[in-house]
């Protein structure tokens, strides 16, 4: 059976014992994301690219939008597990094999919106706080804004996306070096049409592919950034395959509402040091995730990793 999700899972005995303790599902049942299709970046032209690792293996990407704050996708957790011991984030990094110019730094906090929907995939969105602040430099380590305008893209609008993804839809390892493709913000209709309404595409979602050049997301680029005209506007959900256009990557965009939580947890965080339950956002709970375990609300805790799936 194919699977959504944009993941790569790999490592020693070790790591894969860790994984397997955290996840109900098996290892090998679940396949993730890259970029198909692109080029090498520049070195450090993308400063706010994260590479999250377990036991210094890259498992999905993130954006660094505050100094201390890392935006990624909500599936990610299930990978990373309740226990943050193993789980770090690389800063300032093109190679992932060059020390150079980086910055590894543990996570303190994981914070995912209770209405996080593995069926749906609604809300796919995650906020990490680092155990410290970031050095932002003017080369390795910048910050990346979140885009404040919440409104819809339109059809046809060219986008990038960068991640250290596999650079092929059968390959299994992450690329060294930071890639972007680019590809275009497709109808959700059709997008719709192209999964079957499984998943329902809705307008807190995207999708987008690029025809010509077949390029895309891939396995280990999950929650990395989608930028359009140089605006964050979105990041990596999931996607069936690599670089098929009749099934394109799925981004969770950012909507009004996902940038009120946003705000909303970052605010908070800066006034308390010892939160458990944040209820913010109207008739939405956020659920904090801490070392200790899963502190859940009505039964909302998803404490296992799950993948997309077609039927």
């Amino acid at each position: 059976m194919e699977r959504f999700s944009r993941i790569i899972r790999f490592g020693g005995p070790l790591l894969q014992t860790t994984l397997l303790i955290v996840s109900v599902w098996k290892l090998a049942a679940c396949s993730e994301v890259t970029i198909v299709g692109g080029h090498e970046v520049k070195p450090h032209s993308r400063p706010w690219m994260v590479s999250l690792q377990v036991k210094n293996n890259h498992i999905c990407g993130g954006t660094l939008i505050r100094d201390q704050w890392v935006l990624t996708a909500a599936h990610c957790k299930g990978v990373f597990g309740e226990s943050k011991k193993f789980v770090e984030a690389l800063l300032g990094a093109h190679s992932l094999t060059s020390s150079k110019n980086t910055q590894r730094v543990a996570i303190e906090e994981y914070y995912v919106p209770g209405t996080y929907s593995d069926r749906t995939k609604e809300d796919d969105i995650m906020l990490i706080k680092l155990k410290m602040k970031v050095k932002v430099n003017s080369k390795a380590v910048k910050v990346k804004e979140v885009s404040k305008s919440g409104k819809d893209l339109q059809v046809g609008t060219q986008c990038q996306v960068t991640g250290w993804g596999v650079v092929s839809a059968t390959g299994s390892m992450p690329s060294d070096t930071l890639q972007v493709a680019e590809v275009d913000i497709l109808d959700r209709k059709l997008c719709d049409c192209f999964y079957n309404r499984n998943p329902v595409i809705t307008q807190d979602m995207l999708c987008a592919s690029n025809n010509k050049r077949q390029a895309d997301a891939c396995k280990g680029d999950s929650g990395g950034p989608l930028e359009c005209k140089k605006a964050f506007v979105g990041l990596v959900s999931g996607g069936l395959g690599c670089g098929n256009p009749k099934k394109p990557g799925v981004y969770t965009r950012f909507s009004k509402r996902h940038l009120d939580w946003i705000h909303k947890i970052i605010k908070h965080q800066s006034n308390t040091t010892n939160v458990g339950i944040l209820a913010v956002a109207t008739r939405h709970l956020w659920i904090s995730f801490r070392e200790s375990g899963c502190l859940c609300c009505i039964s909302m805790c998803q404490t296992r990793f799950l993948c997309w799936t077609s039927l």
